[in-house]
């Protein structure tokens, strides 16, 4: 039986879903729970900072409005943030906080023009005459949130940084480090961030820089005995933004200097956007004073993104080259190369190219041929999505039924058969495909190829289906 407070926020969510996309419903309506209500005042909880400045950013008004219809005129809301406790202790606590419209952080900043060299940086303070800092911010305009394409994999971090790039430095993500693997567009989020902040604040000072240059400049600095310099014109910057962070590991001086500008740029209330391969907990070589410091604001890392994701990016590419191809190329290539978006368009670029100059037709046949090229001097395995398509295809399925609860004979036998495929061809663990097959567990990915093994040596006609199948696969 639901309590009063559930069935407060139930209906609530029920006039907010008809008012918000799907996919922002699951993202910032999903995970609040309603805990309390007294006194017309409704209290929900919300995972972060980041969820309440969130919502009372974007959504206060739908809020307010859904609040009011519900518990009345004198209807509030409150909300109640669990946050972790820094100290010593695992236990969470609770800050409360009313919903009201908060006032951004207001930025405070001596500005004069410099010029950044790739030699020496000269000193901000002594060029008379000059009240405007005036700074190349090395942002490469085709890295937009526009063309960022937004899926599972990366919900989170572009999330925050278009709140960051909304009110820099006036958010809990203060520093911002976005973290992944190769090629997985933590270069262009960090750009998109830089580029939106230059658009929506025009006279705030945005700077991007690679960790590599910024140590180059530093020892520049050292040699030319102007090491105030270069830390007294990054201590100017309204926005920093570092690129691959985790290359400061063993240069001591480097980081050195990096503290004092960081501590700094936070104290004043400016932005910080790191980028990293790792999280902070796995950086070696960098000391313990920067890494706490990393963990002050948001920490949102970018996965592997899905086929769908991958598609989507495809098309993206597509559509802003201004060039069409047949689906099934498209389909392939996303299915053929899972784990660098980068490897990914390269791919795409490189068909065309060859399309191109062969003048040849795009076609399935061609893309095999180039993808095997493209990736012959690497061990490449097929991925479970590949499977599970070439399965749906030859049983004439859906690949959601494949993936749902269904116990339906021919759904299962298919399923059953995808299991025993992504075990054979892949490195996935039996957890990993069990969750592509519609979340089940180890022993159902062990019982599904025992099950499979036994049939072939019983039943002439299904090992008929399991030889056709792997042709199929192995040819990709």
């Amino acid at each position: 039986m639901q309590r009063p407070h559930e069935k407060i926020w139930n209906n609530c969510l029920v006039i907010i879903k008809d008012n918000v996309s799907l996919q922002s419903y699951k993202t910032w309506f999903d995970p609040i729970r309603a805990i309390k209500l007294k006194d017309s005042v409704l209290t929900i909880q919300v995972p972060s900072q980041f969820f309440y400045e969130w919502l009372e950013e974007h959504y206060i008004t739908l809020l307010k409005k859904t609040i009011k219809k519900e518990l009345g005129n004198e209807g509030k809301l409150e909300y109640s943030i669990i946050m972790e406790n820094n100290l010593n202790s695992t236990k969470p606590y609770t800050v409360k906080i009313p919903s009201t419209h908060r006032n951004a952080l207001k930025n405070s900043s001596v500005s004069m023009p410099v010029d950044i060299g790739n030699r020496s940086i000269k000193n901000p303070f002594i060029i008379p005459g000059l009240k405007k800092i005036n700074v190349d911010s090395q942002l490469n305009p085709s890295y937009s949130f526009e063309n960022y394409i937004e899926g599972d994999c990366n919900r989170l971090a572009r999330s925050a940084g278009f709140a960051v790039s909304n009110k820099p430095g006036g958010t809990a993500f203060n520093p911002l480090l976005i973290y992944g693997g190769v090629g997985l567009g933590k270069t262009h989020l960090a750009h998109s961030i830089g580029i939106e902040i230059k658009n929506t604040h025009p006279n705030k000072t945005v700077l991007y820089v690679s960790s590599e240059k910024f140590a180059s400049q530093y020892i520049d600095s050292v040699r030319n005995n102007t090491t105030n310099d270069f830390k007294h014109f990054y201590q100017l910057l309204d926005v920093l933004i570092i690129d691959d962070i985790q290359f400061f590991a063993g240069k001591e001086k480097t980081q050195d200097i990096f503290f004092h500008i960081f501590n700094h740029l936070h104290q004043t209330g400016k932005q910080i956007i790191l980028t990293s391969d790792k999280p902070p907990v796995e950086m070696q070589g960098v000391e313990q004073r920067l890494l706490s410091r990393f963990k002050w604001g948001l920490s949102a890392d970018l996965q592997v993104p899905d086929l769908e994701t991958r598609i989507a990016i495809l098309q993206q590419k597509m559509y802003s080259e201004g060039i069409e191809l047949p689906k099934d190329v498209t389909e392939y290539l996303a299915y053929s190369i899972t784990t660098n978006i980068r490897e990914l368009e390269g791919a795409l670029i490189s068909l065309i190219a060859q399309a191109s100059l062969n003048k040849k037709a795009v076609t399935i046949e061609l893309a095999k041929q180039m993808i095997d090229k493209f990736v012959k001097n690497t061990a490449r395995e097929v991925s479970i999505d590949y499977i599970q398509k070439v399965v749906c295809d030859y049983f004439d399925l859906p690949i959601e039924l494949l993936k749902s609860k269904t116990r339906k004979r021919e759904v299962v036998q298919a399923r059953q058969i995808a299991m025993f495929f992504a075990k054979q061809m892949t490195k996935s663990s039996l957890a990993n495909i069990g969750a592509h097959c519609g979340g089940k567990d180890h022993a159902t990915v062990l019982h599904a190829c025992k099950t499979v093994n036994n049939l072939m040596d019983t039943d002439k006609r299904f090992k008929s289906y399991i030889t056709d199948l792997e042709k199929k696969i192995s040819i990709q």
